[in-house]
C-alpha cells in the first residue's frame, strides 16, 4: 500500500491508497518540530481505528516545508522499511515539462497539481489552489508548467488584518448575503470574499489574455468550493487534487524501475 504526504505551510495531509482507491486521507498541524516516532503513532492508531489492513511499502512525499522532509524520510525508512519518493528531487520524474527560466525552484505542490490536472483536464489550464497562499498555475497544451501568480492566501489575510488593525477582530471567511455590510464584521466578510473573487476573476483573465488558446480554470484547496459559489469562473472545482497527482506520480516513478 501507499502512504501519500502532502507537506503544506498550514497543515500535512496523509492519505492511504491501496492501489486502486484512497482507504482514507488525514490531517494534522505543520511543525517542523514533530518527530518521525510521534508521526508513526498518530498515524497507527488512526489507521487501527479506520480498520485499514495491509503493510505500507511504499511513500511518496510532496512538501514545501523542506525541514519536514527529513522527520518524513525517518518515518519512511524506520517504520515502512522503504525509501521515500520525494517531488523535486532528482530521482522523480515528473512526466511533464517545466519550462520556467533556469534556476528557479518550483513549489512540490504546485507541481504535483499540474500532473494532476493535466491527467483529468487535459492542457491549457489554469490551476487555482487556495493555501496559505493563493496560487496560479498555468498549465501549457502538452501538460508543461509554464508559470503562474501567488497571491497571499486567504486566511493569512484576515491574520494580517487582524493583527495590524486593532479595532478590527479576527473573522471567519463566509459569503456575505449583500455587499455592503452594515456592521465591522460583516464589512470585513464582504471586502474579504468580494476582494478575493476580484482577484482571481482579474489574474485569470490577464492570463487568459497572454495565452495563446481558450483555458479552463480549476480550482482546488479548501476553501475552494466556498468562492466557487461566488463566480462562475471555475470548469471544476478538484478538493483532491494534490493527492491524486501524487498518486500518479508514485505510479509512474514505480514503472520506470
Amino acid at each position: 500500500m501507499l502512504l501519500a504526504i502532502d507537506v503544506g505551510n498550514t497543515n500535512t495531509v496523509f492519505a492511504v491508497h491501496d492501489g486502486e482507491k484512497t482507504l482514507a486521507e488525514w490531517r494534522c498541524a505543520t511543525e517542523p518540530e514533530r518527530t518521525a516516532d510521534q508521526y508513526y503513532v498518530w498515524l497507527r492508531h488512526l489507521m487501527q481505528f479506520h480498520e485499514i489492513s495491509g503493510d505500507i511499502n511504499r511513500v511518496v512525499i510532496s512538501s514545501v516545508v523542506p525541514k519536514v522532509v527529513f522527520n518524513m524520510r525517518v518515518l519512511s525508512d524506520k517504520y515502512f522499511h522503504c525509501r521515500p519518493l520525494v517531488v523535486g528531487k532528482p530521482d522523480c520524474k515528473l512526466g511533464v515539462a517545466v519550462r520556467v527560466d533556469e534556476g528557479t525552484l518550483v513549489g512540490a505542490d504546485r507541481l504535483v497539481n499540474t500532473v494532476a490536472a493535466h491527467d483529468r483536464f487535459g492542457g491549457d489550464l489554469i490551476v487555482v489552489d487556495f493555501g496559505t497562499a493563493t496560487t496560479f498555475d498555468v498549465v501549457d497544451h502538452d501538460g508543461a508548467y509554464i508559470g503562474g501568480a501567488i497571491a497571499p492566501g486567504v486566511n493569512l489575510s484576515i491574520k494580517a488584518l487582524h493583527e495590524a488593525a486593532a479595532a478590527l477582530p479576527n473573522i471567519d471567511i463566509t459569503q456575505p448575503d449583500v455587499v455592503i455590510g452594515t456592521n465591522t464584521i460583516a464589512c470585513m466578510q464582504s471586502g474579504v470574499f468580494w476582494g478575493y473573487i476580484g482577484l482571481i476573476e482579474g489574474i485569470c483573465t490577464k492570463i487568459r489574455a497572454e495565452h495563446p488558446r481558450p483555458m479552463k480554470v480549476i480550482g482546488t484547496g479548501g476553501l475552494a468550493p466556498l468562492f466557487d459559489r461566488g463566480t462562475d469562473l471555475f470548469d471544476a472545482v478538484e478538493n483532491d487534487l494534490t493527492m491524486h497527482g501524487l498518486i500518479l506520480i508514485e505510479a509512474q516513478n514505480r514503472r520506470k524501475e
